[in-house]
């Protein structure tokens, strides 16, 4: 069943600063900075939102179509795409543009310095929802500000269940806005900070949200997730790993299972376990999109970590 998976493609560029960005800016000068950090360490991921998303489901034997904008240099992450069999028939190119990318410095603190770079990004609302054909379900991930406007509006035509997944997005949008996205989704999925300012911004309570949508997804982190559905209050837990890696695109994975789980008409107790599970095997790796655990290996790890195969 093909899941539409509406965002972001974009390359992250990561540098490591053997240094304390403290001990290079002073206090009495931040008004004139002009500073240079040597990075001798630099790796270049394939990112984006809806890259990372249909890059789990595929793990999971999904059938994941992604609609997105790349640029001029979008070339490689096509061919990767293709190389893992992922289908590529909405992705538009926009040849005036370069390709979303995002450079962050990081120094021996884990403190960060970020630039974005939307580029081709901005120009993803020139893809049609229509153009996707049959979809079972779509997600509406963080894109430009009028692509998640008018693919929510489309998909809700189209009668198509969505995602509603806001993300580092959500505070491009005011309440009311945010009030006509809810009432255009089937879900909503938001991380605890994203909660609270969604709470903040439309002036409903998370009861109040879930009362609006068939199902609430809050991820909480280490605290696992709640899931809001049919008056009922699931608590997931989280699955524990040995060590924290990056946590770079794991609310990504998380959705993937979210996506997987609906498709293959899961309970949401089993789809919240296996979403959560996505998060934890991406967790334990650096970048998005470098996990890569077969099939059998995820559904052995659901089975030891929650005693039963979904």
């Amino acid at each position: 069943m093909t899941s539409l998976i509406c965002g972001s493609l974009a390359f992250d560029t990561i540098m490591s600063f053997e240094g304390r960005f403290s001990e290079a800016l002073l206090a009495d000068q931040l008004h004139k900075i002009n500073v240079s950090f040597l990075v001798p360490a630099m790796r270049r991921e394939f990112g984006g939102c809806a890259g990372n998303i249909a890059y789990n489901l595929h793990l999971l034997g999904g059938d994941p179509v992604i609609m997105a904008a790349l640029g001029q240099d979008g070339t490689t992450y096509l061919e990767r795409l293709a190389s893992l069999g992922i289908s590529a028939r909405c992705v538009r190119t926009i040849a005036s543009e370069y390709t979303a990318q995002c450079y962050i410095t990081t120094d021996i603190d884990s403190n960060q310095i970020t630039a974005f770079h939307p580029g081709a990004m901005m120009q993803s609302h020139q893809n049609q929802v229509a153009d996707a054909g049959a979809v079972k379900f779509a997600i509406v991930a963080p894109d430009g500000r009028d692509a998640m406007i008018q693919h929510a509006r489309d998909c809700a035509a189209a009668a198509i269940p969505l995602i509603f997944d806001p993300g580092q997005g959500l505070p491009m949008f005011n309440g009311e806005e945010l009030l006509h996205f809810i009432d255009l989704a089937t879900y909503v999925a938001v991380n605890d900070y994203e909660a609270e300012l969604l709470t903040a911004r439309t002036g409903l309570s998370l009861a109040q949200i879930a009362q609006r949508v068939d199902t609430l997804i809050v991820t909480r982190a280490e605290l696992g997730a709640d899931i809001f559905t049919g008056g009922r209050h699931l608590r997931i837990p989280c699955v524990p790993v040995d060590q924290v890696v990056d946590p770079t695109g794991c609310g990504d994975a998380f959705r993937a299972g979210v996506l997987y789980g609906l498709t293959k008409g899961m309970d949401w107790e089993t789809t919240g376990r296996l979403a959560s599970l996505m998060g934890a095997i991406k967790i334990v790796h650096q970048g998005g999109q470098n996990h890569a655990p077969s099939r059998a290996e995820i559904e052995g790890r659901f089975e030891q970590a929650f005693g039963y195969r979904w």
